[in-house]
């Protein structure tokens, strides 16, 4: 009975430490792109025409399969752009088109296209939000706009506007919220105030504190190079949790914000919190992970050297 109780126990920890297929993507002579396991079992056949450089044999990274292109011959899907498969070579979903490729992944998701619909899918592929929307902003600070019957138009050579249709605010659930009265804790999207939308567990507010305490510091970092003095209100970072753990991501993420609750930025000040708390890991362009103690020394040797080379800028560092 002993031994059998102890196999249990084990399970889950061999089950978690087996190696997962190594995936790579592969080219034919006409340049169609597909992808192979190492015993060299297709996974996703040739297809593909790739728009970004690739080389035959690269790896696949990720938690998905993500094919930066059509397939051959195809006719062109409004608002989409590329193909998105699990590591089992089943298709998920087309991203959304956007800034010349797919959309990228903001509080953990980002859009993709269903005939013409936008929704929301996860860095696994699930579905978050189904698509039924004509258009959906990305993220930020907890709430995404939507419309329907709206519609693109062309307001210059190489870009668009949305114009027209029904507007409105949802939260991750794919919920429409109702503005209320602006306060300290309110988030502005389109001109309105929505409520904080954001709640936390003991342990995740524990994460939390590790950036508070740094919170000065890393202000001083953030706003050395900005041209207009601050003041000490408009100079503090929020931090918030925009990720969880779960299956092929054993992470907390953090996001930085600034003042007006917009992501702090972008490919930068992004961290992840391994699922115990205990390590810190700094994110740089969504893929390089720096252990915190290296990017924070990094970011300070930065600061330092660009507030020496200009240093009638108004934002500066602690002595």
């Amino acid at each position: 009975m002993k031994k059998v109780f102890l196999i249990i126990l084990l399970m889950p920890m061999l089950s978690f430490s087996q190696k997962k297929d190594v995936l790579k993507y592969f080219k034919t002579k006409d340049s169609l792109v597909g992808v192979k396991n190492e015993d060299g079992t297709i996974i996703v056949p040739a297809q593909f025409k790739i728009f970004s450089y690739l080389k035959d044999g690269e790896l696949v990274k990720g938690e998905t399969i993500y094919f930066d292109g059509p397939k051959q011959d195809e006719k062109p899907e409004k608002n989409a752009w590329g193909y998105v498969y699990d590591k089992n070579g089943n298709f998920l979903y087309r991203p959304f088109f956007y800034d010349n490729g797919a959309d990228y992944f903001s509080e953990g998701v980002r859009r993709f296209v269903k005939n013409g619909k936008v929704g929301f899918a996860d860095r696994n592929g699930t579905v978050i939000i189904k698509p039924k929307y004509d258009f959906v902003s990305s993220f930020n600070y907890g709430y995404a706009a939507y419309c329907n019957g709206c519609d693109w138009e062309k307001t210059q050579e190489e870009h668009k506007a949305i114009v027209g249709g029904t507007w409105g605010v949802m939260n991750f659930k794919g919920e429409t919220v109702q503005p209320v009265e602006k306060s300290a804790k309110t988030v502005e999207s389109n001109g309105k105030y929505y409520p904080y939308p954001f709640s936390y567990n003991e342990k995740e507010k524990n994460i939390l504190k590790f950036f508070e305490k740094q919170n000065k510091m890393l202000s001083e970092i953030y706003y050395v190079n900005h041209y207009n003095k601050l003041s000490a209100d408009e100079k503090k970072l929020f931090f918030e949790i925009v990720e969880r753990p779960k299956e092929n991501f054993p992470f907390y993420q953090v996001n930085t914000y600034d003042y007006r609750k917009t992501e702090a930025g972008l490919s930068d000040f992004k961290f992840l919190v391994s699922a115990d708390g205990k390590r810190v890991i700094a994110l740089e362009f969504e893929d390089e992970r720096i252990p915190f103690e290296k990017w924070l020394e990094n970011k300070i040797k930065e600061a330092g050297k660009f507030q020496k080379e200009h240093p009638d800028h108004p934002n500066k560092l602690s002595k």
